[in-house]
């Protein structure tokens, strides 16, 4: 009997919108189509790890958000037409042997929720892994004063387990003058990263 590996299509992916092409790899979302991302550049980076930091090699790694200016390009925000035609929006990226993928994007802007809820500045991250029977989705929060956010998602999610879902900015991994975040991804555990059911 012949063995087989699964390979993700580069022609599609797991997500709420991806209107523009899609190629296995993809983890820089700061230009398209010839134009620069606005806002501020960042790198957002981390570890996928199981109980007892096992590293999770392989892992696919998605990413959706907003623009600088708090707008998705997708015709369900209301703003869709304000968005930054230089921004791609979306990022896939697989982990290494340490479990780590890498994606340089934009700082996010705060949006709204269909109903004009504001949000806390975010990143949707979405995870499949090898012997994980679904996708997980999380949300890397941004705030400089994380106890005092309030966000409908984050407000759903226990207090003490809230600090998990914040990209914590360090400074000794920055790349030049672009920041570094770090957000990472535990499968489970104790200190297992909160998932949403979406």
């Amino acid at each position: 009997m012949s063995q087989r590996t699964w390979v993700p299509s580069p022609y599609g992916t797991i997500g709420p919108f991806f209107l523009k092409p899609l190629v296995d790899g993809c983890d820089d979302l700061t230009q398209w189509n010839g134009k620069k991302a606005r806002g501020q550049q960042i790198v957002l980076t981390g570890r996928v790890v199981e109980e007892g930091n096992a590293p999770v090699l392989n892992s696919i790694v998605e990413l959706w958000q907003a623009d600088a200016g708090g707008v998705f390009p997708h015709p369900l925000d209301p703003r869709a037409a304000e968005a930054d035609p230089g921004f791609f929006g979306w990022g896939r990226a697989r982990t290494d042997r340490e479990g780590r993928f890498q994606f340089r994007t934009i700082l996010p802007g705060g949006s709204r929720e269909e109903n004009g809820v504001a949000r806390c500045p975010h990143i949707n991250v979405m995870v499949l892994a090898i012997g994980v029977t679904r996708r997980l989705v999380t949300t890397a929060f941004f705030s400089d004063t994380p106890e005092s956010v309030d966000d409908p998602a984050l407000n759903c999610v226990p207090a003490n387990a809230r600090s998990r879902l914040f990209a914590v900015r360090d400074a000794a991994l920055d790349s030049g003058a672009t920041p570094v975040y770090r957000f990472d991804i535990v499968l489970r555990g104790d200190h297992e990263t909160p998932f949403f059911l979406d």
